[in-house]
């Protein structure tokens, strides 16, 4: 069992996230004596009762006073068994890329669904994302068990609707009351008929398949080192895989091989490196590697043209017309994309990259399949992207070429200056007619 679980909550507004939070925290003491005394001043005057368990994670003054939950608020526990990282995620329709964000490295994903509404389309959206993102096993919390008088029929009408959108994953479902505290560290005597583990438990004892150390070898080069003539590293961080000196390693794009010489750190040479270690490596033959290019064992995809899903952040809609820049690992290019998006948005779009990028599909290897793009213009961060499958070179030769690629083809192709400047004329007003 991993000694860290990195857990998000997802679902509808108003469906008790951060009171599920609260409560978990409280009632496993993850929550200092003077941060309990500050919400006890808090939940003054509110409908709560005597402790407003949500405050222990809506820290924003905003969200506190629209009682909701905007930004991601992470906080970390521990019990006797193991440690937490938790994110608890916005309900709200308009803050779904935050959702998305706080997802994106979550091992486990807990879906509320009130049990006086059911399942409810943003309950159906979340679902979706958490699933897109990676995550392959699911808490579905059915929380207010107790306005529905604990009736087991409504909890197993809501599991049912959730089998058909999560079809085949681990789906562990809990009648709870986050308000109260049933059935969320301990089994609560008001669910006889429940025989499963309490969340606490199902958390302390669930089993990811998250080991890195057993994917292929992926190094993305971060720095070339030569702090002497006679030594070239390159240093980066293993996103995935098990490294030994001797081994055999490919240098991407080039396709090159060669062997590991030695294993690199402050603390010296190592025999083994694996997924989360940052080294520097050198190799028995001199090759032409600078930053943003891959160091594996084995294949990798490389390509210019993929298909991704994508999750749209920015207010400005994702135009089909502009270049963005596409950073992916320690790698940035230029990309353009087939279709737009707008603000919150989740779709599949094919994306054309100035150069080849590196990767394996997001399914396989989250580090390497994943990229953000960013708008040249503001430097912001404006879409989230995982990659589906490369576009194989046969579509890429099938399609029709850009006008910039039209205007460099023939310019290139002229045997001087004047039969340039009017082949390019000729293009101009062919792209113009």
């Amino acid at each position: 069992m991993s000694d860290l679980l990195r857990i998000c909550t997802a679902g509808s507004v108003d469906d008790g996230k951060s009171t599920l939070i609260g409560r978990l925290l409280y009632d496993s003491r993850g929550v200092y004596d003077d941060q309990v005394h500050s919400v006890r001043k808090a939940s003054k005057n509110r409908t709560a009762g005597p402790i407003d368990f949500s405050l222990f994670t809506d820290g924003l003054r905003a969200e506190r006073e629209q009682g909701i939950t905007i930004d991601v608020a992470y906080r970390y526990f521990a019990t006797a068994r193991r440690k937490f990282i938790l994110a608890d995620t916005p309900g709200h329709e308009q803050y779904t890329r935050n959702m998305a964000t706080g997802a994106s490295t979550a091992d486990v994903a807990i879906l509320l669904v009130d049990a006086r509404n059911g399942v409810r389309a943003q309950s159906r959206r979340h679902a979706h994302i958490a699933r897109l993102l990676g995550i392959t096993d699911y808490v579905l919390a059915v929380n207010k068990m107790d306005l529905v008088g604990f009736d087991r029929t409504v909890f197993e009408d809501i599991v049912d609707a959730f089998d058909k959108i999560l079809p085949n994953a681990k789906l562990h479902a809990v009648p709870l009351s986050a308000l109260h505290g049933d059935n969320v560290i301990t089994p609560s005597d008001r669910t006889p008929w429940f025989e499963g583990q309490s969340l606490l438990e199902f958390l302390e004892t669930v089993e990811v398949e998250r080991d890195l150390s057993t994917k292929p070898f992926r190094m993305p080069v971060q720095l070339v080192f030569r702090p002497v003539h006679d030594f070239r590293g390159y240093a980066g961080r293993i996103v995935s895989g098990t490294l030994h000196p001797g081994d055999v390693v490919t240098a991407w794009p080039s396709g090159r091989t060669t062997r590991v010489a030695r294993i690199v750190t402050w603390d010296g040479d190592l025999r083994v490196a694996q997924a989360g270690m940052s080294v520097v490596l050198t190799l028995e033959d001199e090759l032409d590697i600078s930053r943003g290019e891959m160091i594996t064992v084995g294949h990798v995809e490389m390509s210019q043209r993929f298909k991704a899903d994508v999750v749209w952040m920015d207010e400005r809609p994702l135009d089909p017309g502009r270049v963005y820049v596409l950073k992916q690992t320690t790698r940035s290019v230029t990309a353009e994309v087939d279709h737009g998006l707008v603000l919150n948005q989740i779709g599949s779009l094919t994306l054309s990259t100035t150069r080849p990028i590196m990767f394996d599909r997001y399914a396989d290897n989250r580090g390497t399949g994943s990229f953000i793009l960013i708008d040249p213009a503001s430097n912001f961060t404006a879409g989230a992207g995982m990659i589906v499958d490369p576009v194989r070179e046969r579509s890429a030769i099938a399609a029709k070429p850009s006008a910039a690629e039209r205007l460099a083809r023939v310019a290139r192709g002229a045997s001087g200056e004047a039969e340039a400047i009017e082949a390019v004329r000729q293009v101009l007003e062919d792209l113009l007619s």
